[in-house]
């Protein structure tokens, strides 16, 4: 198994929570409408002994040429450490110029594709 093309479980980790925290890079002045209330991660990983550092866990690429006995399934779930509320209650503080253009943005978006009468 060559060394460079692997990544640990930790870095990759990390990198998910790093594109989920980033900005819009088009404009960060965005609203933003969706939120983030959990991912689920379904990694192939492979176990291997580090020597003195213990046991390292590396993500497999896909059709990556491990047997079938080296690979282990492993679940991870990223939550967010505050509830949509609180996140909620924290944009209003932080940007009460752009609290009604959020509401709106938001009404607007959960109710497109809802042409039925009374909806």
């Amino acid at each position: 198994m060559p060394n460079q093309n692997l990544i640990g479980l930790t870095e990759l980790i990390e990198q998910v929570k790093q594109e989920l925290l980033t900005t819009s890079p088009e404009n960060e002045n965005d609203i933003p409408f969706l939120s983030v209330d959990s991912v689920e991660l379904e990694l192939q990983v492979t176990v291997k002994n580090e020597g003195k550092a213990g046991i390292k866990l590396y993500v497999l690429e896909l059709g990556g040429g491990n047997s079938q006995d080296d690979v282990q399934k492993v679940k991870v779930t990223l939550s967010p450490l505050l509830n949509k509320e609180q996140m909620l209650a924290i944009y209003k503080n932080k940007y009460p110029e752009r609290w009604n253009e959020l509401l709106e943005t938001s009404i607007e978006g959960g109710m497109k594709g809802n042409e039925q009468p009374g909806f």
